[in-house]
């Protein structure tokens, strides 16, 4: 006996291969078995999965969830949307390793204040999630940031030789106790002035422990050819994988210009490891930046600790109010977090056809007013641009968020409905995007581990870790893009 048979489903495995009628049998936290009538099995619990897909729990490759693990144990953002694992640490902001005294610069502070930064190493970090083990699995990535700003006076200049010196035994302690790699975020203004050479010193730190490179590119926009380069460059030099964050072209003056960033990529991948990932939006979010702005079609307040009562209002709204102008309004806002409607939705729609593209939501859990693409991301992917786009077919579609990214990120024994341990239960009927602030999308409800709720009233600890596939319990056909 198992514990678990799901019965007469239809596995959609996460390999992109078509799609197969099984059953699929649960012992633990390991799938025991699949095939097409498993019926010298019998199973605790039996599931009838009839009419309904079979999936791999999702892996959302890109977020900034270190705080919200410790905080919000549950992840229901996240569980909500069929995720079960999430990769923390992207655009070189990572929890760990730093301790501060003093209030964290943009963007650390979108992912917490002061007191939070509190784990000197980055095994610090991990006994908390293991002391407190959240809903969902996490592989963390180590900030270029977070490093810098742990052991930089200025970061307005490139880093001397005995401060990468510095930084490198930072990164070597966090990989050694599990990190998987380091990200950058050479956009943002505490590592916008580190040379290539300085990011090359300490991803060359990274092939021995058989990690990878993430990259916030230091420019999205006019310069987003040269970014590009740069970000290989990097890959070359160290010998690693390099994953390019949230691929879009910014700004008006760019719409478009993901027909010639698309080209280029691939062509790079056929002479060095790289990948890509991206959200299904054409705003974007992060903190208030003056020069953002200007390239931004609207602007809406996502949290602001001057006036926290403007969150989730439209900055000129805000400059009218008070009366005042634009660069105004900023200053008094400050620090604060916005959206920007800034890409083409062709462009989006090229990025997330591009068949190596994963999937990640790049939210903010902690904005008062967060993006959608917190709690929307996953139901938009399979609802608006799979079924009702036809952007590209359900197979490819659970591709992109499981068999896809657990290569990439060598996360063994996940991303398949053979070999996964863990996944979730969800019911998408129709999968239709509604994210707006904290809520729950339609047509994805609880998840299950080992049988017990995944949802708002249950403890992290009764499931972390635990297993169940995906049940996507609408009519296949509403969910399909054939």
């Amino acid at each position: 006996m198992v514990d678990i048979i799901l019965r007469g489903g239809t596995i959609i495995d996460g390999t992109g291969g078509p799609r197969f009628r099984a059953d699929v049998a649960i012992a633990g936290d390991r799938v025991a078995a699949v095939g097409p009538a498993l019926s010298k099995l019998t199973g605790a619990r039996e599931i009838d999965a009839s009419g309904k897909i079979v999936a791999p729990g999702f892996i959302d490759v890109h977020t900034h969830d270190d705080r919200a693990l410790l905080s919000a144990p549950e992840m229901a953002a996240k569980a909500s949307q069929g995720v079960t694992t999430v990769i923390t640490g992207n655009c070189g902001v990572s929890l760990a390793p730093l301790s501060l005294d003093r209030a964290p610069p943009p963007p650390l502070d979108l992912i917490g204040d002061t007191a939070d930064y509190a784990y000197p190493r980055f095994a610090d970090y991990l006994d908390a999630l293991d002391k407190s083990p959240p809903a969902l699995n996490a592989a963390c990535l180590v900030g270029h940031s977070t490093l810098r700003v742990g052991v930089m006076s200025e970061l307005a200049r490139a880093a001397r030789p005995d401060e990468i010196a510095a930084m490198g035994e930072r990164l070597q302690e966090a990989l050694d106790v599990g990190a998987i790699g380091m990200s950058t975020g050479l956009y943002y203004a505490p590592a916008f002035h580190a040379p290539p050479a300085e990011i090359e010193a300490l991803a060359a730190r990274l092939r021995s422990a058989g990690a990878i490179y993430t990259t916030h590119m230091r420019d999205e926009a006019e310069h987003v050819l040269d970014s590009l380069e740069e970000s290989f460059a990097v890959g070359r030099a160290a010998g690693v994988p390099v994953v390019i964050s949230h691929h879009k072209t910014t700004g008006v003056a760019n719409f478009g210009r993901t027909a010639e960033t698309l080209p280029k990529i691939s062509a790079t991948m056929a002479r060095q490891e790289i990948a890509l990932d991206a959200y299904p939006y054409i705003a974007s979010s992060t903190v208030l930046r003056r020069e953002r702005i200007e390239d931004a079609l609207k602007v809406l307040i996502t949290w602001s600790k001057a006036a926290p009562e403007q969150a989730g209002l439209e900055l000129d709204e805000i400059a009218r109010d008070w009366g005042v102008d634009i660069d105004t309004a900023v200053a008094r806002l400050q620090p604060a977090g916005a959206i920007y409607w800034m890409m083409d939705e062709a462009d989006v729609r090229r990025v997330l056809a591009f068949e190596p593209t994963m999937i990640g939501s790049d939210g903010l859990p902690h904005d008062a007013h967060p993006h959608p693409r917190l709690w929307g991301t996953f139901p938009r992917i399979l609802g608006h641009y799979c079924r009702e786009v036809g952007l590209f077919s359900l197979e490819q579609a659970v591709h992109k968020m499981t068999g896809l990214p657990a290569v990439c990120f060598g996360l063994a024994g996940r991303g398949r409905v053979d070999r996964p341990r863990d996944f979730r239960r969800a019911d998408p009927a129709g999968c239709r995007y509604r994210a707006r602030l904290r809520q729950w999308p339609w047509g994805m409800v609880r998840g299950q581990a080992d049988g017990r709720a995944a949802g708002p009233g249950a403890a992290p600890a009764d499931y972390a870790g635990r297993s169940e596939p995906v049940i996507l319990q609408a009519d296949e056909q509403r969910l399909s893009s054939d």
